[in-house]
């Protein structure tokens, strides 16, 4: 694709399905959110915020205005998912502090009663995701391997790796939905 597209003809090539312009609106933005991402919450959720950005723009395509810029929007939504993270995870540290207070009585350590059980839990509901899922998961989250670098192993397009990833996140909230508080005690 040319470089000097128009942001409406990219719009309108989106609009109509073409991979090629979803492909080029990956490669001018995805390092840019990346990098303004990362002022706001760590490295690896940087990533999967600008993964799921772009990701709903390509699920969304057909919605977009053709005079909408692009880049304005991929910005606003990454920065406002940012902000949701920071505000969601101040939330979280305010609910382990009560959860710490409310059972510093009956535990000398709670995160030592509990981690057994949710470290079962957890390898259960692994082995329970489908094996594609599994894998982008355990590279990404376990071997600090970017969608790129796991797109490009499994020669697979960064959008697969992105959308396993994000299914995968589903599947566990779902089968760890008992362990919410317990998480809150060990993700510090």
């Amino acid at each position: 694709m040319e470089p000097s597209l128009s942001n409406t003809h990219l719009v309108l090539r989106l609009k109509s399905g073409d991979e090629t312009a979803f492909k080029r609106i990956f490669e001018l933005y995805f390092d840019r959110l990346c990098a303004f991402s990362a002022q706001f919450v760590n490295s690896w959720e940087a990533e999967e915020i600008v993964h799921e950005t772009i990701m709903w723009l390509w699920e969304n395509r057909e919605s977009l205005i053709p005079d909408l810029q692009v880049k304005s929007l991929l910005f606003a939504i990454v920065k406002n998912k940012c902000l949701n993270l920071n505000k969601h995870n101040h939330i979280k540290c305010q609910i382990l502090e009560e959860i710490k207070y409310k059972f510093s009585n009956e535990f000398e350590n709670p995160d030592f009663y509990v981690y057994d059980d949710l470290k079962t839990a957890f390898e259960k509901a692994l082995i329970k995701l489908p094996e594609d899922y599994r894998e982008a998961f355990v590279l990404n989250r376990f071997h600090n391997m970017k969608y790129q670098e796991i797109a490009q192993m499994k020669n697979i397009s960064p959008k697969t790796v992105a959308y396993r990833i994000c299914k995968a996140l589903e599947i566990l909230r779902k089968e760890l939905k008992n362990y919410h508080a317990l998480l809150f005690l060990l993700s510090l």
